[in-house]
């Protein structure tokens, strides 16, 4: 059986769509069959972020709804073993049922060695179409004060609603800055109460692949693209040291 893995952020602006995608990109390049699922309703982007912008890619409750088979989930252009499912533009949170959503990630496990789906920021109701079914967690934060306190926030919300299996990944990290600031990753792990999974470097070749329209494994293969693949394979539970910075 595969694992559905939710990518969650307290707020906006943390990464979280970018890493998810080049996550995705590096599980599937070591030979892992990978769902990708975007649940921000009309506000998606995870299929500029895998390179699949210009691909016609089917909802998510295309299949709920039964318009399309899981099987017609569309596969990435340069990756045989990735595939996407994309957000609705029009449809209301409330509307979706969550017990159909969760059937779906139960025959997605059978198909799929993961899912990995692109959470909304934020708590609403769409943080818990994208929790509640979920294997594992992943909450994504910026080194800075309120990313750290609304990461916090989140992993309490997880925790009453007794979740386990969740981790925390640092984007966007800057070295020169720390010492000004004061802070060490380790702090940021005490501040949000969270187990590492990882650890990302501020780089612009994330902003470079996305515009020209690539995943950012084929666009670099040192920086945020090598803490991706380190992340990955500690997904995957293979030995892996954090990246250093």
């Amino acid at each position: 059986m595969g694992e559905v893995i939710s990518f969650i952020s307290g707020k906006g602006g943390t990464g979280k769509t970018t890493l998810c995608a080049a996550i995705a990109t590096c599980l599937a390049a070591e030979g892992k069959k990978v769902l990708c699922i975007d649940t921000d309703i009309g506000l998606r982007n995870l299929d500029i972020s895998l390179g699949m912008a210009d691909q016609p890619i089917i909802a998510f409750t295309d299949v709920l709804h039964g318009h399309y088979h899981l099987s017609d989930a569309t596969e990435h252009p340069d990756l045989n073993d990735l595939f996407l499912l994309t957000a609705p533009v029009r449809t209301e949170e409330a509307d979706i049922d969550p017990v159909a959503f969760g059937e779906l990630l139960q025959e997605i496990r059978k198909e799929y060695d993961f899912c990995l789906i692109d959470s909304p920021a934020g708590i609403g109701s769409g943080f818990h179409l994208s929790t509640g079914y979920a294997d594992r967690f992943v909450i994504v934060s910026t080194p800075d004060p309120a990313s750290m306190r609304d990461a916090a926030h989140t992993a309490e919300l997880l925790t009453l609603e007794k979740k386990d299996e969740v981790h925390l990944i640092v984007n966007r990290i800057n070295p020169k800055l720390f010492p000004k600031m004061e802070l060490t990753v380790d702090d940021i792990m005490d501040e949000v109460g969270l187990p590492l999974l990882g650890i990302v470097p501020d780089d612009q070749n994330v902003v470079l692949a996305a515009s020209a329209g690539d995943a950012l494994i084929f666009n670099e293969s040192k920086g945020a693209a090598e803490a991706c693949l380190r992340i990955s394979r500690r997904l995957r539970g293979v030995p892996t040291r954090l990246m250093k910075l």
